[in-house]
């Protein structure tokens, strides 16, 4: 038998019993560890898509233009904490919690009736071991009995947009915003349960979300510099400008917010890089709503009252709707290509209702990319791998000697199991995955976004020409016989194969 096709050599001994008298081959089922590594820069393609076919780019601001240090999080959590003290009446105890940066993941749901913060899969399926009441995790026990289960109906899943609504009693939260208030959220429950404290969760949740807006609102987080360098931003918006694309910027921020993030990334003339500016869009309304006009603002954030009949270059406008913009710019269908971080508010519209063609920034993705590129992870997935392989093969054998072996492999596969999520977030795990099954989240990426990547600098590796191709992998009915295949440029190659030879960078 050659033992080096097993993962960790240690673990032949317990395979032995079945491989030598079951007559049992392991070379078809234990995978070669793999020496390709993903490269963190690479775009991701969902669907197939050609850069030439694009004519239009438009963006997002937050978290797709501009990037914010960890700092700006824990501002927005000290501020919110405060207004629930001094304008809700809430304890002084609260201020005893600081923001926990590493406490949460995008993509969650929260059982606004339950008070429950929880990971679920693409299948409806809570991830057992991520459900949090305040900063403590849930029995599995006590999961499942309060769900009779551990699905979760569509009928108190979050609404389209992951709001709670309308009889939904699900909450997810996809902005990267809301990462503080997930957090905030925990901290007023832990402090609740400490102190045997009687409350309503459903009036919490509604408080923190309340805070969590007036500290938008009241434009606190606005007066203070935590932007980051925006990940190359100005040198993307340069090439595409070189390249004679269209641009323009939809967002849901100010204008002096805005004016005084791009002015640090690009400079004072970044008006010039833009076809149309449109702030305080009121998104996702925006792409629905067909009854707000749009309203042009002057430099100094006076709103004119006169009808807009053409949406001029260096003009900023304000609110307005989709159906308005379509009208007035002409700009439709796949020709466009929309740039943004939340899912559902920047891009699921358009996709779904005006065949725009979208990418989804993920910021989150460089950092799961190195974690799956290191030699614990890569070792650990492979002899899972092999062990779920084993595990499928050898369930027919029922003699007693069979049955303990295989019972050794379930104990180890759930450890490794545990491992593997601890590895990204000892709460929650990876953004992208409950072990096996794509999250909830991910299911959402797929099918709303053409394309996603960690930053917009990801498109310098690409010149304007070029085309992504989904990884076809196989169905589960499908038999693999073609090699895997991945997203061009994705292993460890280098990038200038990408890179124009024209100069259009």
């Amino acid at each position: 038998i050659p033992l080096k096709t097993l993962v960790i050599c240690q673990r032949a001994r317990r395979v032995n019993y079945l491989l030598t008298h079951k007559c049992f081959c392991p070379t078809d089922l234990i995978p070669v560890i793999s020496n390709n590594f993903v490269n963190p820069d690479t775009i991701f393609a969902n669907n197939q898509m050609s850069l030439q076919d694009i004519e239009i780019y438009g963006f997002d601001y937050d978290y797709t233009l501009a990037f914010y240090s960890s700092h700006l999080h824990t501002l927005i959590f000290n501020i919110a904490r405060d207004i629930l003290i001094d304008e809700h009446r809430y304890p002084e105890g609260l201020k005893e919690y600081d923001y926990m940066p590493n406490f949460v993941i995008r993509g969650l749901h929260y059982d606004v009736q339950k008070a429950l913060l929880m990971k679920i899969d693409a299948f409806h399926y809570i991830q057992l071991g991520t459900v949090y009441r305040g900063l403590n995790p849930v029995p599995e026990k006590e999961v499942i009995a309060m769900y009779e289960g551990s699905h979760v109906p569509l009928e108190i899943m979050s609404d389209f947009y992951g709001k709670s609504s309308q009889g939904h009693t699900m909450k997810q939260f996809m902005d990267i915003f809301s990462l503080p208030e997930m957090t905030l959220l925990s901290c007023v429950n832990d402090y609740f349960m400490k102190h045997n404290i009687d409350y309503e969760p459903v009036h919490l949740y509604k408080d923190v979300k309340e805070a969590i807006g007036d500290v938008h609102v009241r434009g606190i987080m606005y007066r203070a510099k935590y932007i980051c360098y925006g990940e190359q931003t100005h040198a993307v918006l340069r090439k595409l400008s070189k390249n004679g694309k269209k641009m323009f910027l939809i967002t849901n921020s100010p204008f002096d917010f805005v004016d005084r993030g791009m002015n640090y990334i690009v400079g004072k003339d970044w008006r010039d890089l833009f076809d149309v500016v449109i702030v305080q869009a009121d998104k996702p309304g925006f792409f629905n709503d067909r009854r707000k006009p749009f309203r042009r603002v002057t430099d100094k954030g006076v709103l004119l009252w006169d009808r807009i009949h053409h949406l001029e270059k260096g003009q900023i406008y304000k609110q307005g709707n989709l159906y308005e913009f379509l009208r007035l710019t002409g700009w439709r269908g796949s020709k466009v290509l929309y740039f943004g971080d939340h899912i559902y508010s920047d891009l699921a519209d358009l996709t779904l209702k005006h065949g725009w063609r979208t990418g989804a920034i993920i910021p989150e993705l460089r950092k799961e990319i190195k974690i799956m590129n290191t030699e614990e992870y890569v070792h650990t997935m492979t002899w899972l791998q092999a062990l779920t392989a084993l595990l499928e093969q050898m369930q027919v054998h029922q003699d007693p000697a069979s049955q303990t072996v295989i019972q050794q492999w379930i104990n180890e596969r759930e450890e490794m199991r545990l491992r593997t999520k601890d590895i990204f977030n000892a709460q929650f795990g990876s953004l992208f995955r409950t072990y096996h099954n794509p999250t909830y989240f991910s299911r959402r990426l797929s099918r709303f976004a053409d394309i996603y990547m960690a930053s917009l600098s990801c498109l310098l590796n690409y010149d304007l020409q070029h085309t992504f191709y989904p990884r076809r992998t196989p169905l589960q009915h499908e038999s693999p016989i073609w090699p895997e295949q991945t997203s061009t440029g994705a292993m460890n190659i280098p990038f200038q194969s990408h890179r124009t030879t024209t100069g259009s960078e």
